[in-house]
C-alpha cells in the first residue's frame, strides 16, 4: 500500500463554546431543571461530606431523660450547635462539618456532663450516649476525650484522618497514594489505566476491595469530582486543602448510588479563627540520581529537575463568621525521557528512491550506537516538561445560628508534552497536552427545631483539554495524501511492528470541553428511634469534542518502507465532532432504628434513572440487526437504545456492636 491516499469530505466543527443559541439553551433547562429540583427538597444521591451525632440519654437506673439540653463547640471557628433530647432520650444533630468539638449535656437534677474533645470525621454517623448522674447542675463530669463507635451505619470503610493527610511525606503531594494505606486497597497492576500514575498529575483511580477502577465514586463536599468520560477522579485536589477524606468499600447505603464500587468522600478544608499559613517547596534533581543502566551513549543520568512548590493562608475574615483558606499550588518538572529505536544504516537512507519515502527519511536521526546484532540504533533522550499551576479558594459563613453558607472553588492548568505517545520512537514527535480542570460546590444548611436540618448544593466539575501533536507538519508537504492539507501533523508512521515509530499522534488534534452540574437538597430528621434521610439528585452531563485523525500506516520491514510498501492503512476522514447531554435522576429514602443500644437497623429504598443521551446535531450512528444497517438517530429511529427508567434499588442491613 503506498503513502498516497485518497483525499477526504471535511465536516464544520461545531462550536463547543457557551456563546452558541443551542448551548445557551440547554443550560437554561439544566438550570430550571436544579431549581425545581431543589424546590422539591431532592437529596444528593451521594453521601455527603459532614456528618451526625446521634444518642440516648439515660439516667443511672437506665430510665430516659427528656428535654435535656445538648450543645455542641466547634474549636477550631467557634461555630454552636445546639438540640434537646426527646421524650424517648434520642437526640440527633446533622450536617456537622468535619472537626473537633466540645460538648455539654445539661438536664434539671442531673449533673453537667462535659465532653471536651469529640471527633468528627467525614460521611459518618456517630452514636455517643450519656448516662446523666444526679446532682446539681453546678456539678460537672468532664471526659477528656470521647470514645465513639460508629454503630448506626452499615456501610464499610476507612477514614484517613487530617493528620495523616497533612503529615504523611508523599513524593508528588497526591492524595489517593493514601488510599493504598486503607483495608482492601492494592497497588495497581502497571498496564492498567486510570490507576497507573501520570506524570506530573498522579493516579487518576484506585483499586480497592475487587472493584475495578472504572467503579469508584469521588464526591468532594457532596459534589462529583469524577471525570464522566473515564469514571476516574477529574484531578486531584492539594493535599494542604483536604480535611480529611473516607473509603467506604461495601454495604453501602441507600444514600449511595451511581457507581457499583468504592465511594472516596472528601471533605475540604476551612479556615479557622486563627490565622494559619504556611510556604513550601520540594526540590529533586539529577545531582543524586544514578546513571540509567540500559543507557548506552552517556555517563552521565538524565536531565531532571522538578519543583513543587506553594502556599496557603486561612483565618476569620470575622471573628467567629466567616472563614476564608486560600491556596496555591505550582508544579515545574524538566525530564528528559529515554529513547532506543531502530534507524537506517548509511546505505539504507541512500537507497531510499521514492520522494515520499526521501522526505521522511530526513526526519529520523542517524545511528549514534550498534547492537550485537550489528542493527543500527539511536539511543537519545527527548525532553518531557510539565508545568502545573492549581488554586483553590474555600469560604464558610454563619448567617444565623440556624443558618451557614459554606463554597470551594477550584481551578487546575496543566501543560505537557509526551513525546513517547502512541509508541513513538525518535525525538521530536509525541503529543503536546493542555488542560484545564475546575470544580466548584455551594452548600446552604438550614436547622428546624431541634429534630430537622437540611442541606442544599449545588455545582459543577469541568474539563476543557485539548492535544495536539507535537511537530505540526503539513503531510501534503511531504506527499502524503491522507486527505489533510493543513500543518496537524503526519500520520503515524509504523515500521518493523514498531521498532520504528515515529509521527502522528494518529488521532490527533483532538480536544473536549465537558461539565457536569448537579442540583441537590439533604432533608435529614429524628423521630424516635428512627433517624432517616430522604431525597434526590438531578445531574446534567454536557460534553462537546473534537477528533482529526492524521491516520496510520504500516510497514512490515525496514526494506518495505523504503519500496514505500505499506501493509496497513487507517484513518478516519473529517472532522470527528461530538455534543452530547445526558441528565441523571436519583431518589431514595433511608431509616436507621435503633432496636437496642447495641443493634441498629438499616432499611433503605432507591430509584436511578440515567436519561437516555441526546446529541445536539442528531449524529448518533447505530447498528440495526434486523435490516444489518446502520441507521441515524433522529432520522431512522428516536432514541440510540431503550430507555431504562425501572432501576429500584432496596438496600437492608444492621450494624451490633
Amino acid at each position: 500500500m503506498s503513502l498516497l491516499c485518497a483525499a477526504s469530505i471535511w465536516a464544520a466543527r461545531p462550536e463547543s463554546g457557551i456563546g452558541s443559541p443551542e448551548l445557551q439553551f440547554s443550560l437554561l433547562r439544566i438550570l430550571f431543571t436544579v431549581f425545581v429540583a431543589l424546590c422539591l427538597c431532592l437529596d444528593t444521591a451521594r453521601a455527603q461530606a459532614t456528618s451526625t451525632l446521634q444518642g440516648r440519654i439515660v439516667d443511672p437506673e437506665g430510665a430516659v431523660v427528656p428535654a435535656a439540653k445538648i450543645n455542641l463547640h466547634n474549636w477550631a471557628t467557634g461555630e454552636e450547635r445546639f438540640t434537646e433530647s426527646d421524650s424517648q432520650g434520642h437526640y440527633k444533630v446533622a450536617a456537622l462539618p468535619v472537626g473537633t468539638y466540645g460538648l455539654e449535656v445539661r438536664a434539671e437534677g442531673f449533673q453537667k456532663h462535659v465532653v471536651e474533645s469529640l471527633l468528627v470525621q467525614v460521611a459518618e454517623t456517630i452514636v455517643q450516649d450519656f448516662n446523666l448522674k444526679v446532682g446539681s447542675i453546678s456539678q460537672e463530669v468532664t471526659v477528656v476525650a470521647a470514645q465513639q463507635l460508629e454503630r448506626a451505619s452499615m456501610s464499610v470503610g476507612h477514614v484517613v484522618s487530617r493528620q495523616m493527610v497533612q503529615e504523611v511525606p508523599l513524593n508528588g503531594r497526591y492524595f489517593l497514594d493514601l488510599a493504598l494505606l486503607t483495608p482492601g486497597a492494592v497497588t495497581p497492576p502497571q498496564n492498567g489505566f486510570s490507576a497507573v500514575p501520570l506524570r506530573g498529575a498522579g493516579a487518576f483511580a484506585i483499586n480497592t476491595a475487587g472493584n475495578r477502577e472504572e467503579a469508584v465514586n469521588y464526591i468532594l463536599n457532596g459534589i462529583t469530582l469524577n471525570n464522566q468520560w473515564f469514571s476516574s477522579i477529574s484531578f486531584s485536589p492539594p493535599i494542604s486543602t483536604i480535611e480529611e477524606f473516607r473509603i467506604d468499600n461495601s454495604t453501602l447505603s441507600a444514600e449511595y448510588g451511581q457507581s457499583s464500587g468504592a465511594v472516596v468522600n472528601i471533605a475540604s478544608r476551612s479556615g479557622t479563627n486563627e490565622i494559619h499559613g504556611e510556604l513550601f517547596d520540594y526540590l529533586r534533581n539529577d545531582a543524586l540520581d544514578a546513571r540509567n543502566f540500559f543507557d548506552f551513549t552517556s555517563t552521565k543520568p538524565r536531565p531532571f529537575k522538578r519543583n513543587l512548590f506553594g502556599g496557603n493562608l486561612g483565618g476569620p475574615l470575622l471573628k467567629r463568621k466567616t472563614f476564608f483558606l486560600f491556596s496555591y499550588e505550582g508544579l515545574r518538572q524538566r525530564q528528559d525521557m529515554e529513547l532506543n529505536s531502530l534507524v537506517l544504516s548509511e546505505a539504507e537512507r541512500a537507497s531510499a528512491s521514492d520522494p515520499v519515502v526521501a522526505k521522511l527519511v530526513s526526519l529520523i536521526p542517524q545511528a549514534n550506537f550498534v547492537d550485537s546484532s550489528g542493527t543500527p540504533r539511536f539511543v537519545s533522550a527527548a525532553s518531557a516538561p510539565v508545568d502545573v499551576d492549581t488554586w483553590t479558594i474555600d469560604m464558610s459563613h454563619n448567617l444565623t445560628l440556624r443558618d451557614k453558607l459554606h463554597g470551594y472553588y477550584a481551578i487546575q492548568r496543566r501543560d505537557f508534552i509526551d513525546p513517547r505517545r502512541q509508541g513513538n520512537t525518535i525525538p521530536g514527535f509525541g503529543v503536546h497536552s493542555s488542560s484545564r480542570r475546575q470544580i466548584l460546590t455551594l452548600n446552604e444548611t438550614h436547622t428546624f427545631g431541634d429534630a430537622f436540618v437540611n442541606e442544599a448544593r449545588f455545582g459543577f466539575n469541568r474539563i476543557h483539554g485539548i492535544d495536539t501533536p507535537n511537530t505540526q507538519l503539513n503531510p501534503a508537504d511531504f506527499g502524503i495524501l491522507n486527505g489533510h492539507n493543513e500543518p496537524i501533523g503526519l500520520p503515524q508512521i509504523i515500521v518493523a511492528g514498531g521498532s520504528l515509530n515515529f509521527g502522528g499522534p494518529s488521532n490527533n488534534p483532538s480536544g473536549r470541553g465537558d461539565t457536569t452540574f448537579v442540583g441537590a437538597d439533604t432533608l435529614s430528621g429524628m423521630l424516635g428511634r428512627h433517624s432517616f434521610k430522604l431525597g434526590g439528585e438531578v445531574r446534567q452531563f454536557l460534553d462537546n469534542t473534537f477528533r482529526i485523525g492524521t491516520g496510520a500506516f504500516s510497514f512490515p520491514t525496514v526494506t518495505d518502507f523504503l519500496n514505500n510498501r505499506g501493509n496497513s492503512f487507517s484513518v478516519t476522514l473529517g472532522d470527528q465532532s461530538s455534543s452530547v447531554a445526558q441528565g441523571a435522576l436519583g431518589f431514595f429514602f433511608q431509616d436507621s432504628y435503633r432496636f437496642r443500644p447495641n443493634l441498629t437497623f438499616e432499611l433503605g429504598l432507591r430509584y436511578e434513572w440515567n436519561i437516555t443521551p441526546e446529541e445536539r446535531y442528531d449524529r448518533f450512528i447505530v447498528f440495526d440487526r434486523e435490516s444489518a444497517s446502520l441507521l441515524r438517530v433522529g432520522a431512522h429511529l428516536d432514541q440510540i437504545y431503550k430507555e431504562n427508567n425501572r432501576n429500584i434499588q432496596p438496600r437492608l442491613g444492621f450494624a451490633w456492636d
